[in-house]
């Protein structure tokens, strides 16, 4: 089957095809962080705008770099939520659209489903059961994945996700936005025991995550300063900062590992692509005797891609969602029916 999905949740319109299971015969990506960076992060008005004007060129340019026409797509789907409301619904309306106008067949996604499901784009492709760890900018959690309908919350962020600390973090340094990558950057050579800085909710016994009091410490530290370091300095308070989160990332996927009996785990959203953390992460399934599997660094970022997979995987099994389905700007794991 030849299934076409499109992604609007936050700030990047995109649109992909793929063959089913796990082909992809194109994935476009319309990216908004020039339209934001002067705001320092997302700004929701101006992202749904963004993706009304994008949207029909990106799913053009998808079916032309697939080499096929939309005569030849077999089913739709789009990412019904979470994410920002009014971008949520551009791309899903589009979608319904094109489903009710050629009658095709239609899912609604689950965002963080579709992250999950991202490692299954490349070789070797993780088996079910896995743990899961998922980290981007507005989303960290850690779950056990059964099965593509049997996913179980292990543990969430109960604040800020680590994205969002490394933005807010790079924001004070004046790094600007995406702050992940202006961290990074900034880390390489420096020395990540320069500044004292806490690892939230230290303990074997849970899960969940909370980066609000890093942000908070970071900034007083900074203040101590009295200035905004410069050279070395900045080097190693980035390399500080990057390894709290980094370490806080990897001790409770550890404790994860061990709760769930699991052998695999799968890390997906776009502090992924972070190289410090993919390194912790497969030196952890070492010392564990696991299996980590992590997505190409292009798929790790919001991708219709990911959609199309998890979509795939839902229709083989019969699945189609009525042409009523709704986004949703907040929808738990494993909730696709209103």
């Amino acid at each position: 089957m030849r299934l076409l999905a499109i992604e609007s949740s936050c700030d990047e319109t995109a649109a992909a095809v793929l063959r089913t299971p796990y082909t992809i015969e194109s994935s476009v990506v319309a990216s908004q962080i020039a339209v934001h960076a002067p705001y320092g992060g997302v700004v929701p008005e101006l992202a749904s705008r963004h993706h009304i004007t994008a949207v029909h060129t990106v799913v053009q340019r998808a079916l032309a770099e697939a080499g096929c026409s939309m005569a030849e797509i077999e089913a739709v789907a789009a990412t019904r939520g979470p994410g920002l409301i009014g971008s949520l619904m551009v791309g899903l309306q589009v979608a319904k659209g094109i489903a009710l106008a050629r009658g095709l067949p239609f899912l609604g996604v689950h965002h963080l489903e579709g992250h999950l499901c991202a490692p299954f784009l490349d070789e070797p492709r993780p088996e079910w059961p896995f743990v899961a760890l998922l980290v981007s900018g507005g989303h960290t959690g850690l779950y056990h994945a059964r099965d593509i309908d049997e996913i179980s919350v292990l543990g969430m962020t109960r604040d800020d996700a680590a994205g969002e600390a490394f933005d807010k973090i790079s924001a004070l340094l004046g790094l600007g936005y995406p702050g992940g990558v202006a961290i990074e950057r900034e880390a390489t050579g420096g020395d990540p025991a320069r500044f004292k800085l806490p690892r939230p909710l230290r303990g074997r016994h849970i899960l969940d995550f909370s980066f609000s009091g890093l942000k908070t410490a970071a900034r007083r530290a900074l203040e101590e300063l009295g200035e905004t370091p410069r050279g070395d300095l900045r080097r190693d308070f980035c390399a500080s900062v990057q390894a709290a989160i980094i370490d806080t990332l990897v001790e409770k996927s550890r404790s994860a590992l061990r709760r769930a009996r699991a052998g695999r785990i799968v890390v997906a959203g776009g502090v992924s692509a972070n190289l410090a953390l993919r390194q912790a992460l497969e030196a952890l399934a070492a010392e564990e005797g696991a299996e980590v599997y992590l997505p190409p660094l292009e798929l790790c970022t919001d991708n219709a891609a990911m959609i199309a997979v998890a979509a795939g995987m839902r229709l083989e099994r019969g699945e189609r969602h009525p042409l009523s389905t709704s986004a949703k700007a907040t929808l738990p794991l494993g909730t696709l029916a209103d």
